[in-house]
């Protein structure tokens, strides 16, 4: 009995110590865990600054006076055209003139046989001096009628028959002078002038050939002339650039020169007048056709040649001026970057014009006071602050070569001198 109850007691101590031994270890454990969070307490290391303010370079708008254009596309064409053509029939004898040439107005084109015409021209003078004997004698028989009437030895129907007699003659000699000029006519006719100043085509009949003379497209075509100083420039403008120019008349308006670029050309040197606007705008199209005229003093400018033509329907106007570059795209909207008084960063809504000198009009959305981030635009976002550092706007290039820009309207402007 003593035995077993020293057992129990054994196995009890044995037990008290191994849940003490637990106890202390679980103690342990907390105060570790503790210790450690206390340790990251203290060792935690310390919040990440705020980046500085970006560095951007603002400047206000540059204002100035600019002229806005309206583009359209375009062929030149002659002033004026003429089909050379003979008034007599004959054979050709003799052509005066290189395929090609600048001739003047006068100038001898080509040579018909001229013998027919003034053999016939001979016969008609021949003519017209016996009917002037004719009329001379009928004139001497009156006279001496006249002269026999107080002797009452000539009757007055003899008188009257002299009389007619006179008239006819003078109606013979009327009719042979007049046969006289038409023949005259025909000998100037063989020699065929140029009736108009221009670039003359290539010769349609070669010497000894025989052509048809006659009026209007009777004749047989010799060749053609084109009228190229002045020229002409015709296009087709849509109906709202139609409409626009109206309302710039009606506004009292004066519609400016055109001006012209070809192909090659970077910049608009050839200089016009709008002289001419259809009376009515084409059903199935919607355009109006226009035509300008030009000077070509040295017949560079060449009829069925391209060109862009641009015209302004207004006068200047005051306009502000920003890089191109600085304008953000947000959706379909356009925005500026501008820096407010507090420093901070704000996107204002605006609406274009066209590119003048490589800087963008800003038809409306800011001010001329307005502080436009003009570099640094992708580091600036709107809300935050930014270290501003102010610049200056200024065109990159001449006004009269800035491309045209993909502007709403109108297409094109230039500064105004």
């Amino acid at each position: 009995m003593n035995m077993l109850t020293n057992d129990i007691e054994a196995a009890e101590t044995v037990r008290l110590r191994r849940s003490a031994t637990v106890r202390n270890g679980s103690i342990a454990l907390v105060a570790l865990l503790l210790a450690g969070g206390a340790w990251k307490l203290t060792h935690q290391a310390p919040a990440q600054a705020a980046p500085p303010p970006a560095n951007v370079t603002v400047a206000t708008p540059l204002v100035r006076d600019v002229r806005a254009w309206d583009d359209y596309v375009g062929r030149f064409a002659p002033s004026r055209t003429v089909e050379v053509r003979p008034r007599v029939s004959g054979q050709i004898v003799g052509v005066h003139f290189k395929d090609g040439d600048i001739v003047r107005q006068g100038q001898l084109l080509f040579t018909i046989d001229p013998r027919p015409f003034a053999a016939s021209l001979a016969e008609a003078r021949a003519n017209a001096a016996s009917a002037r004997s004719t009329l001379a004698l009928a004139q001497s028989d009156l006279a001496r009628a006249n002269r026999l009437v107080g002797d009452e030895a000539i009757s007055a129907g003899e008188i009257d028959s002299l009389k007619a007699r006179v008239q006819a003659s003078q109606a013979a000699v009327a009719a042979a002078d007049a046969r006289v000029r038409q023949k005259a006519l025909d000998v100037e006719f063989t020699q065929v002038r140029a009736p108009i100043t221009g670039r003359i085509s290539d010769r349609r009949v070669d010497p000894g050939n025989q052509i048809a003379g006659g009026e209007g497209t009777t004749g047989s075509l010799l060749t053609t002339i084109n009228a190229l100083d002045p020229i002409y420039f015709s296009f087709d403008g849509s109906e709202a650039l139609f409409l626009k120019a109206q309302r710039a008349r009606a506004a009292g308006q004066a519609v400016s020169p055109v001006e012209i670029q070809l192909q090659d050309e970077s910049g608009y040197r050839w200089k016009g007048q709008l002289d001419f606007t259809d009376n009515g705008l084409d059903p199935r199209s919607g355009t109006i056709r226009g035509r300008a005229v030009l000077r070509n003093p040295d017949y560079f400018l060449t009829p069925g040649m391209f060109g862009n033509m641009r015209l302004a329907t207004g006068g200047t106007q005051r306009a502000l001026l920003v890089p191109d570059a600085a304008v953000q795209t947000d959706q379909a909207r356009k925005t500026l970057l501008v820096v407010g008084k507090d420093g901070k960063v704000a996107a204002k809504p605006v609406a274009l014009g066209p590119v003048v000198g490589g800087l963008r009009v800003i038809a409306s959305g800011i001010a001329p006071t307005d502080k436009v981030i003009i570099s640094g635009t992708q580091m600036a976002l709107p809300g935050s602050p930014v270290q501003a550092t102010n610049g200056r706007i200024a065109p990159d290039a001449p006004a009269d070569t800035a491309p045209a820009a993909a502007a709403p309207a109108p297409a094109e402007a230039t500064f105004a001198h």
